[in-house]
């Protein structure tokens, strides 16, 4: 019989990226979507029955669901029955949880607590995924690793730190198969347009159709560990076939600066990025990471688990896809770069 899944933060870009890989896999797959005046399901469109890119035989199901809700999350696991959970919904803008620091400790921290109790009250066998983020490292000197000390400097990374534990404890306490995977910053054209990522592929291509003359950014000098969503959620469906529940670092290992994503991006529309990027006070953070970068061998070793997109392939996906949101095409602007 075929696996059931139930995805929180479906809509997302890692859940949509996960959406389609257990599908491929022949699972059904529920996800979970908060109501809102608006739709935001562009990333799982083409998943919907009815659209003719949705694979053939599969099954997708939508639910309405909050993860400060627990009632709804009970109600939830008990219908569905899943036989695993990735729980991937999160306040995860590190930004913006210092604006508000109590609902992302609700959302991100107390509802992993709520889908864990769940799982514990009703007896069921589910295996289940938290996505920890390197955020919680914080000012440890890297590479980090499984071992490293954790440091939080966010709220966000706080409250992801409480939801890491818990997932440890439950796993250790109520011996529940929970694993968590503590995932480096992962990128693709479907980020957020607020991620710093995105505002450089998406300010460069607006610069381009002559929307914009400027890009304003924050801290330049940020080192990160940048890898490809498509990747990373491959990584995620391998932890929870294991014979035993663990935590994983994944991560490519190798680190570039917010200035090199600017200068690597811009170069690769043929641009020189000195021209258009401004620094804005208004984007500094209380308290910044400066340092992030991965070990991922355990990870490698157990799993079998590798990163396949370069950085250079990375920032050209990026590139590409937002160029063509803006109606501005490719193959007149973007050079090829380096595979570094």
């Amino acid at each position: 019989m075929a696996k059931t899944a139930l995805i929180t933060g479906i809509t997302g870009q890692d859940g949509s990226y996960l959406a389609e890989l257990l599908l491929g896999k022949g699972y059904e797959v529920h996800g979970v979507v908060r109501r809102s005046s608006t739709m935001n399901r562009g990333r799982i469109d083409h998943l919907q029955h009815g659209n003719p890119a949705h694979p053939e035989g599969s099954k997708f199901v939508l639910h309405y669901g909050d993860m400060t809700d627990s009632g709804g999350l009970n109600r939830l696991v008990k219908t569905v029955r899943p036989d695993e959970i990735y729980n991937l919904a999160a306040q995860s803008h590190v930004g913006i949880a210092f604006d508000q620091p109590e609902y992302t400790g609700d959302a991100d921290g107390l509802g992993t607590t709520r889908l864990l109790e769940a799982i514990r009250t009703m007896g069921l066998p589910t295996r289940f995924y938290q996505a920890s983020t390197s955020e919680m490292f914080g000012s440890s000197p890297a590479p980090q690793s499984e071992s490293t000390t954790f440091h939080p400097r966010s709220p966000y990374a706080v409250a992801k730190l409480y939801a890491h534990w818990m997932t440890i404890n439950y796993r250790e306490a109520h011996h529940l198969f929970a694993c968590s995977g503590i995932l480096f910053n992962h990128e693709s054209p479907r980020r957020g347009e607020n991620f710093v990522t995105r505002k450089i592929t998406r300010g460069i291509a607006q610069i381009l159709a002559g929307k914009a003359d400027q890009l304003r950014l924050g801290n330049l000098d940020s080192k990160r560990d940048w890898g490809h969503a498509r990747d990373y959620v491959e990584a995620m469906w391998l932890m929870l076939q294991e014979d035993e529940p663990d935590d994983y670092v994944i991560a490519t290992g190798v680190q570039h600066s917010v200035r090199d994503f600017a200068e690597t991006a811009f170069a690769a529309a043929g641009l020189d990025y000195q021209q258009y990027v401004v620094v804005d006070q208004a984007y500094m953070r209380p308290a910044d990471v400066e340092d992030l970068r991965g070990d991922a061998s355990k990870a490698m070793k157990k799993l079998g688990w590798k990163p396949r997109t370069t950085f250079a392939e990375l920032v050209l996906e990026m590139l590409e896809a937002d160029l063509r949101l803006e109606g501005v095409d490719p193959s007149k602007h973007l050079k090829k770069i380096s595979a570094a």
